[in-house]
């Protein structure tokens, strides 16, 4: 019995984070456990009278709320072109030169405002090869060639508040200083001229690839993205999206040419 008892007793020992305990008791000792004999009589308690606390205290008034976070420091960057870019002011760098050295990003956009003439004559050309996915891939890739790939320009939509965007509009920005536009607001504007320039059934499958677009990026927009999402869209049949929107080379023309609607310059109301 006095075994079992240093056994409750260490049981109900507190500390932080333990809520209860468990004892397996295979000699039913428990019964024993109130035993008068062992335990003595239960000493009769008094329950303490409840003091007058007084009329209740009036709520007290709402604290001030948690701090709202600073605003994002941002600098500006006149490039040579005389126009000025605002970018967040970051302490670390994810931009390397060639040779392995670090650069600001400043020092990445100076470099990619430099290039970009290589690429595009104007805003319009620029336009022009964004907007179908074999043009746009070949300049994703003439980029990249130059150390300005996918990764460094999504790096650089976070540092032009731009992470809502495509990374056609980082390039816009950089050569053109041109806003950026978020990718929901593109494609609200294409779902007007969509729904005047395609029938209903491939209607509904443009707005599917909208969707993803709007959740995740332009690669969504990558020809080789095209199979991918008609399975997803019809359940791994493409039998049955054949049947419903047309023949292959048709549903390839409707997805590479709906994209123009895009990047078409917005027009002044």
């Amino acid at each position: 019995m006095l075994y079992f008892k240093q056994i409750i007793g260490r049981g109900t020992r507190l500390y932080e984070g333990k809520d209860y305990f468990t004892i397996y008791d295979f000699v039913e000792a428990h019964q024993h456990f109130s035993d008068p004999e062992w335990d003595g009589e239960p000493e009769a308690q008094d329950k303490p009278k409840p003091k007058h606390l007084g009329p209740p205290r009036p709520p007290l008034p709402p604290g001030p709320g948690p701090e709202p976070l600073p605003p994002r420091e941002k600098i500006k960057v006149k490039l040579a072109d005389g126009k000025a870019r605002a970018i967040q002011h970051m302490m670390c760098t994810t931009f390397w030169h060639p040779d392995g050295t670090p650069m600001s990003a400043q020092q990445f956009m100076e470099l990619l405002f430099g290039k970009l003439p290589e690429f595009f004559k104007d805003e319009s050309q620029l336009r022009a090869l964004w907007s179908a996915p074999d043009t746009r891939r070949k300049l994703l890739q003439g980029l990249s060639d130059k150390g300005f790939g996918r990764d460094q320009l999504t790096e650089m939509q976070k540092i032009i508040d731009a992470e809502k965007s495509d990374l056609f509009d980082v390039l816009a920005h950089v050569a053109y200083a041109i806003p950026p536009q978020t990718r929901e607001e593109r494609a609200v504007r294409a779902k007007v001229i969509i729904g005047a320039q395609f029938n209903s059934k491939l209607q509904v499958f443009l707005d599917f690839v909208l969707s993803h677009y709007v959740a995740v990026g332009v690669e969504e927009l990558d020809q080789e993205k095209l199979t991918p999402l008609l399975k997803l869209k019809y359940h791994d049949s493409i039998a049955d999206a054949v049947a419903d929107l047309g023949r292959p080379d048709e549903i390839g023309k409707a997805f590479a040419g709906f994209q123009k609607y895009l990047y078409q310059q917005p027009t002044v109301a």
